[in-house]
């Protein structure tokens, strides 16, 4: 029998993690990757060392693969039309794609689907930021206050708080970096919000989708800490509502595979989407031992059409923490320790080079007390980075 082959572009942790997932399948994986010591290069097989942005190098990567999907979003959106303009089977495809691609694309796309936002504008300079400011802070009995703060964000290629400014004036906005650099930049207010949260789902092409429980999302320094699934005193009708809305947003985009839609919770009981992630997410981590589908073979199921599997949770609840690197290298021998005392614990590391701030991996706990499960994932993390040390 012929197993299907999946080309995955992009040698990072999430193509480590979905390659595990496809193995019990026997689904085989071939790997464009920057380099040989990639997280994910270092445990599939077949591997091609190459550049994302190289057109030809894409479509050389391309000959013997199925399908082609992402560990991230940045191949050039023409390129991917390229490609499937060669026959080349790309999941999620580029006209879904470019929403993940680039925010302003997205920000359009989503305002003429009625899907609720930040308040929003692309901006050219610094006066057209104090502009915009200006127009938020104008009141309805004619007064106005100066719509600062305001957030600034390339419209490609930002994570992690990477690509993302907080101006709190029209002098901030002057010197603001990306400016600088001439990029397209997108501002967005910024909005007073109770908590970040995330609604995961998966849908197959032939229309098929599936939704985890939504998530609490607590980030730190811009970067996810930790995940607490389902989210803790989230309104059932407020779930249900997050969970349908990413739902139709990715049936009108076009979605194929995992889709993680980022959503503030606002103080007036609503939402509004702050972001999209066409791949498996750092907010659906948990899933790999809390949900009895992981994200991971829901997203192999999904570009390969396959019948998707149960998203639901195994446990009351499930938490994630991400372990960043720290002044303590040596995690490995923290593993005596952590195993020991938590005998329940998930250790997924990515195969990196410890360095200061960077995610080297995370842990998953899960159980029937929140505060339990809670108290377990931070001292594993804290303990494996060097910040707890009994």
């Amino acid at each position: 029998m012929t197993f299907p082959v999946v080309g995955m572009v992009g040698g990072g942790q999430l193509a480590r993690m979905t390659h595990e997932a496809g193995i019990p399948l026997g689904i085989r994986f071939k790997l464009l990757s920057d380099t040989l010591q990639d997280s994910a290069a270092q445990v599939v097989g077949d591997v091609v060392a190459g550049d994302y942005r190289d057109l030809a190098t894409l479509r050389a990567f391309a000959q013997g693969c199925d399908v082609l999907t992402f560990d991230h979003e940045h191949v050039p959106t023409e390129h991917l039309r390229v490609l499937e303009a060669d026959g080349v089977l790309v999941r999620p495809g580029a006209e879904a794609l470019v929403h993940a691609q680039d925010k302003g694309v997205m920000r359009a796309r989503l305002d003429a689907l009625g899907v609720p936002s930040p308040r929003h504008r692309i901006v050219r300079d610094p006066a057209d930021v104090a502009a915009f400011a200006a127009e938020l802070g104008a009141r309805a009995d004619g007064g106005a206050a100066d719509g600062f703060p305001l957030v600034l964000k390339t419209v490609r290629g930002g994570y992690d708080g990477k690509g993302v400014w907080v101006v709190d004036s029209a002098d901030d906005a002057a010197v603001a970096e990306p400016f600088r650099a001439g990029v397209p930049v997108l501002a967005e207010e910024k909005v007073d919000y109770v908590r970040e949260l995330a609604a995961n789902v998966v849908r197959s092409p032939h229309g098929q989708a599936v939704a985890y429980p939504v998530v609490e999302s607590r980030q730190v320094d811009g970067v996810c800490d930790t995940v607490i699934a389902p989210a803790p005193g989230l309104d059932r009708d407020l779930a249900l509502r997050a969970e349908q809305l990413a739902l139709r947003i990715a049936k009108e985009l076009g979605v194929v595979g995992h889709l993680a839609v980022e959503l503030f919770e606002t103080r007036d009981g609503g939402v509004l989407v702050n972001e999209l992630a066409m791949r498996p997410h750092n907010s659906g981590h948990w899933t790999q031992d809390g949900a009895i589908t992981s994200q991971f073979a829901n997203h192999v199921r999904a570009v390969l059409d396959l019948p998707l599997g149960d998203p639901r949770p195994r446990a009351p609840w499930t938490v994630m923490c991400n372990v960043l690197g720290g002044d303590y290298p040596d995690m490995y021998g923290a593993y005596l320790h952590c195993m020991a005392r938590d005998p329940q614990l998930k250790i997924h590391m990515y195969g990196k080079d410890v360095k200061p701030g960077r995610k080297v991996g995370h842990v998953n706990t899960y159980g029937d007390d929140l505060d339990d499960v809670l108290e377990r994932a931070r001292h594993a993390a804290g303990y494996l980075r060097g910040t707890i040390t009994e």
